[in-house]
């Protein structure tokens, strides 16, 4: 019987061990959850019936017994100094007063017979107020005492009455803040208890299955330290069945492929990060086989001797990799998706995109190149446009700026069959384009058969100085 039950959990999925090991953990969480949150609601509601109704009533009943106050004292001040200033104070308390009894009468709680009251009492105590304005200075201090008497008489009704009701809308929060303190607390203890057992079930669960897969897990881990090692041909011992066979699976593919991006790093330009000679010859050689439209631009920075050597390494390599910049930033956005950005090594760089491109490209690469690359230079050297260096006699002589040459080669005119035939029509190509001064591309045209002379060589050129000119 146990045998059986062992047999069936170690070969069920890890899926299922989880379901099966934590399933009373998580009935008790639906438990706790629903527990907290028909209480938390509880409260929730009787902490809304505090906000809503006792603790306005509490700040209305001290803003109306104000509000009585001052209907009298306006009042008085008008029969004294009979300024309208002060009757339509008083008119305005008054309305202020009967305001905040409708928002009173309102408020969802069992105080509306007492703010009735208070409202019809209110209505009384207005009137006699208004009588003592228009009575006339002529009659006598009888009827004045018999008038301040009603009125004191009135108000102390009123301000009984309010403070009536604000002393029972604190008893009704008191009671209400100590009915949320009690749920409060027996929540607590009950989530409390229903969290250790469920702590104790989830440890006990996660005991077994971690004795289950622990030693898939240390294979696993045996695995990835020899393939950090560089032994990515190593295939971990694991014959379960479940997930973690499948991880099994998934880790030697990930190794094989590891194996592969190794050889790729080997072959990237760790100043670029662009992809290196091997590469660029197995993306060319790829396209040439599924016979695609190529342009082939091979690029190369003039004058980048001369830059070092007066500006050191350091800065050398800043050109380098704003070139790279430039280059990448011109193919994503006047390219394809499909392009291809290579780095030969030190000034060359290679981009494989297709002939309707690449005119866009080249031009937006010259015209990029002329913008920013002069900002690398010193300011002096820059207002003068050259910079004063050795050649190889010693001999003190002035290089222009870095400028930009590119080559490219199409198979439009011609079958192109492989990467050599490539790289060296792209260097004749280049050689040229470097003979011309400043920035400029050139794309071979030139028809394959050998009875073509040179007078049927197309080559279109473009360079910084009739970049405006559109040509």
């Amino acid at each position: 019987m146990f045998g059986s039950i062992r047999s069936y959990f170690l070969r069920i999925s890890i899926s299922r061990k989880l379901l099966l090991g934590y399933g009373v953990l998580l009935v008790l969480l639906v438990i706790i959850s629903a527990y907290s949150l028909i209480n938390l609601n509880w409260i929730n509601a009787i902490n809304h019936s505090i906000l809503n109704s006792d603790l306005p009533v509490i700040k209305a009943s001290e803003k109306m017994v104000d509000l009585i106050l001052e209907q009298e004292f306006y009042a008085q001040r008008y029969r004294i100094l009979r300024k309208l200033e002060n009757l339509e104070q008083y008119h305005e308390r008054q309305a202020e007063f009967t305001q905040i009894a409708e928002q009173i009468a309102n408020l969802p709680d069992e105080r509306e017979l007492l703010i009735g009251r208070i409202v019809k009492l209110h209505i009384q105590y207005s009137d006699i107020l208004s009588k003592s304005l228009t009575r006339s200075k002529g009659e006598g201090a009888w009827t004045s005492k018999k008038y301040e008497e009603k009125i004191k008489m009135h108000q102390e009704k009123i301000i009984t009455l309010i403070r009536a009701m604000a002393a029972d809308a604190i008893r009704d929060q008191k009671h209400k803040t100590k009915v949320t303190t009690s749920i409060g607390n027996l929540a607590f203890n009950v989530s409390a208890a229903l969290c250790i057992i469920g702590f104790i079930v989830s440890v006990t669960a996660a005991m077994l299955i971690t004795k289950n897969v622990s030693r898939a897990l240390r294979e696993l881990k045996l695995a990835t330290s020899m393939v950090a090692k560089g032994k990515f041909n190593y295939k971990p011992k694991i014959q379960n069945k479940d997930e973690l066979g499948d991880l099994a699976t998934a880790f030697v593919n990930m190794a094989r492929k590891l194996k592969i991006l190794e050889q790729h790093n080997l072959d990237t330009s760790p100043l670029t990060r662009l992809p290196g000679g091997i590469f660029i010859e197995k993306k060319l050689n790829q396209r040439i086989a599924l016979n695609q439209p190529i342009a082939f631009c091979l690029l190369d920075i003039d004058n980048f001797k001369s830059f070092n050597d007066r500006y050191g390494y350091g800065r050398g390599n800043k050109l380098i990799k704003t070139t790279a910049a430039i280059i990448r930033k011109t193919v994503i956005e006047q390219g394809s998706t499909t392009d291809f950005i290579g780095h030969i090594g030190g000034d060359d760089f290679v981009v494989i995109t297709t002939p309707n491109h690449c005119k866009r490209i080249c031009r937006s690469i010259v015209k990029a190149f002329d913008e920013t690359i002069p900002n690398i230079y010193d300011a002096e050297d820059r207002q003068r446009g050259y910079i004063v260096g050795e050649n190889r006699q010693r001999q003190k002589v002035a290089f222009p700026l870095a400028s930009i040459s590119i080559a490219v080669v199409t198979n439009v005119h011609r079958q192109v069959i492989n990467y050599i035939q490539f790289g060296e029509i792209s260097a004749e190509i280049k050689q040229r384009a470097k003979a011309i001064d400043g920035s400029n591309y050139l794309i071979d045209q030139r028809e394959e058969a050998d009875h073509k002379t040179e007078r049927n060589a197309k080559l279109i050129r473009l360079n910084s100085r009739n970049m405006s000119s559109g040509n």
